[in-house]
């Protein structure tokens, strides 16, 4: 190394070092809000470890449906309100998104000495655009957790369960909240709501029922041939634009386009899905 670059490079006095107790704890805050905000990361950085552990345990049947359809809605919940807590970037907008974004230029160096965000509040303490940008800087391998956070909903409903052991009256249920699923959804997209949290809870109840009946068999357990391709299809239609509305900050709205392709794509699903029950 270069007399120059060493010059470059801090290092303490004997004097401080003889001022440094090694066994001090590291403090990360010096006011109550910003330990509750580090522990708020804290418990971000859980989730998202058990939400992987979670994903993976269901892949390998080490969970049953039953036992991993709550546990990861309970998950997907928690991480929802702690995402909101911490003021993660994509959570806000307009001004409030603006002003959690404000940082110096000392800030930024040190940020990146330490591979911490460059994006910071006004109180110093790290902000993240999304999800992906806290698990890429904190280094996190957990592929499960971030593609299960991104989808919104847990596998056994993106994916329909190909059981079909309920009861004739259970399955009569089913089918009644389904199409009500699909009636209130397209009601609401043709009285012109258009905010992802006026449309996505619709569409996730929606998919929750509609996950119930697997594309390859009809509504009363039998074999469905083409009408089940078509369902399949707009099962997946249904899926696309609920990971798109939940990728959206809860003040978005979509475009008159994107709604008027949605309707289609809706009443679609709903019209494969009618045909099936008769087959």
């Amino acid at each position: 190394m270069s007399r120059a670059s060493r010059q470059d490079i801090w290092e303490p006095s004997p004097a401080e070092l003889r001022d440094i107790n090694p066994y001090e704890e590291a403090r990360l805050y010096t006011t109550n809000a910003e330990r509750e905000r580090w522990e708020g990361l804290a418990t971000l950085f859980g989730i998202i470890v058990s939400l992987d552990a979670l994903e993976r345990a269901y892949v390998r049947e080490a969970v049953s449906e039953a036992q991993y359809e709550p546990a990861c809605t309970r998950l997907l919940a928690q991480y929802k309100t702690i995402a909101k807590l911490v003021g993660m970037a994509g959570e806000l907008g307009g001004d409030a998104g603006q002003a959690r974004t404000a940082s110096t230029a000392t800030t930024a160096a040190a940020a990146a000495a330490v591979n911490m965000p460059t994006t910071t509040t006004r109180d110093g303490l790290p902000t993240f655009r999304d999800v992906s940008d806290f698990i890429k800087t904190y280094h996190m391998d957990h592929q499960a957790a971030a593609y299960r956070l991104r989808v919104g909903v847990p596998a056994t409903v993106e994916h329909a369960s190909s059981q079909s052991t309920q009861s004739s009256s259970e399955r009569a249920k089913w089918v009644a909240e389904t199409t009500q699923g699909f009636i209130t959804f397209m009601d609401a997209l043709k009285l012109k709501l258009r905010a992802k949290d006026q449309l996505h809870p619709l569409l996730s109840d929606l998919m929750s029922s509609y996950s119930r009946f697997a594309p390859t068999t009809s509504a009363a357990g039998g074999s469905n041939g083409a009408a089940g391709d078509a369902m399949g299809e707009g099962r997946a239609k249904v899926l696309h634009w609920l990971i798109t509305l939940n990728q959206m900050k809860a003040s978005d709205e979509v475009d008159d386009d994107q709604a008027r392709q949605m309707l289609f794509d809706v009443e679609g699903a709903y019209s494969a899905w009618f045909r099936s029950l008769q087959a």
